[in-house]
């Protein structure tokens, strides 16, 4: 069951949560169960914050005011939040946004505070196809200015135009990238290539050292985690411990807690199933993978993950929150050492690109596609 937007306000609505769970499915697709749900409901009110074009992700900037937002087509966005101006930002690199491709994510660096420092993931053109890069620069925000962008790291070439992923995580001495498989499948268990991986970098862009396969040189340094399909929300939770959200093929989304030099199966095995109905082997004890903490069949898409670290919502510090695409949904999962219980899912009749915390603990939500609105939840 799920229950629709209900308006209040010109500017606000009021969300009613309910327990998620597995709806119907074809009968030609894989049956499947998503981890039981609990009885529990919340309720939010939502207020709109006007709307951009294509946005994909988005940063609360630490020392500032300012909400920092990437389009898809290559704008990146700074929004006053203590006025609601939004300026676009100059100095931002060409992209190729064919098929999936474009601006993806932006992230705060460790020392943005003092010296304004922000790790860009963009896609460009490249002989072999298209490349998915990060980089590094200064943001001014005072003059909406982007100086001294560098590329840090290169995502191994491939043609198409799909799997980017390119969803940033900096922690500590640390940058975690997410890679996707490109649509190719076969890379994500291969560690000579740094596709269907998460990679560990040093904040320089650097394979970080003592990475897993470190030893072998090449994009193989690079890797933390492999056989990954198109992870697009990564995020770190009170105990520090990294997970990431990752569309499946025909269903089989799953939720994952990364452990160092980890295989999570792609494409060897999958909740799912291929879309032109080939069957894929279950996870099962001792096939050398590691199965998801949680996965949805029939698949939500999941966007965009995000840990909650606020006191402002009762009984959410430390849950994720995943945003759907396909599904429009946002979905509460409670996470318990290495396990992960899906307890609540609201339909918001939009599809759901990138969540993130406020300073106070609102959460904002930015949807999907042309005119997609920037939401803020709060407790009613």
């Amino acid at each position: 069951m799920r229950r629709l937007l209900v308006p209040v306000a010109a500017a606000a609505l009021v969300l009613t949560g309910c327990t998620g769970g597995t709806a119907s499915v074809d009968p030609d697709d894989r049956a499947g169960q998503a981890p039981s749900t609990a009885a529990t409901s919340e309720d939010f009110r939502v207020t709109e914050h006007g709307g951009f074009d294509e946005g994909w992700a988005m940063a609360f900037l630490p020392g500032s005011e300012h909400l920092l937002i990437s389009q898809r087509g290559g704008e990146l966005m700074l929004r006053d939040q203590s006025t609601g101006e939004v300026v676009e930002v100059a100095g931002v690199p060409p992209v190729d946004d064919a098929g999936q491709g474009g601006l993806h994510d932006v992230a705060a660096g460790a020392s943005h505070a003092e010296d304004g420092a922000v790790y860009l993931s963009w896609v460009r053109d490249h002989p072999e196809g298209a490349q998915g890069v990060v980089g590094r620069g200064i943001l001014d925000v005072d003059r909406a200015e982007l100086t001294d962008l560098e590329v840090i790291w290169e995502q191994d070439p491939a043609v198409g135009n799909g799997h980017f992923a390119l969803r940033l995580l900096v922690l500590d001495d640390h940058l975690y990238v997410t890679s996707g498989d490109r649509q190719e499948q076969t890379p994500a268990q291969d560690t000579a290539s740094n596709l269907g991986a998460v990679v560990r970098l040093t904040l320089d862009g650097d394979p970080a050292p003592g990475n897993p396969w470190a030893g072998d040189g090449g994009s193989s340094a690079d890797l933390w985690t492999i056989g990954h399909r198109n992870p697009l929300g990564i995020a770190e939770d009170p105990e520090g411990g990294i997970w990431v959200s990752e569309m499946g093929p025909r269903h089989g989304d799953e939720l994952n807690l990364l452990v160092e030099g980890a295989n999570y199966g792609w494409p060897r095995a999958s909740m799912g199933r291929h879309y032109d109905g080939g069957d894929i082997p279950d996870h099962r004890d001792g096939d050398g993978f590691v199965p998801p903490a949680a996965y949805w069949v029939p698949a939500i898409s999941p966007g965009s993950l995000l840990i909650y670290g606020g006191d402002r919502f009762d009984g959410w510090r430390g849950s994720a929150l995943v945003g759907g695409l396909s599904g429009q949904v946002l979905v509460r999962v409670e996470l318990q050492d290495q396990t992960a219980t899906v307890v609540q899912e609201w339909d918001m009749g939009e599809r759901v690109r990138a969540l993130a915390e406020a300073p106070d603990g609102a959460i904002w939500v930015l949807e999907d596609g042309p005119g997609g609105r920037l939401l803020e939840l709060t407790p009613v």
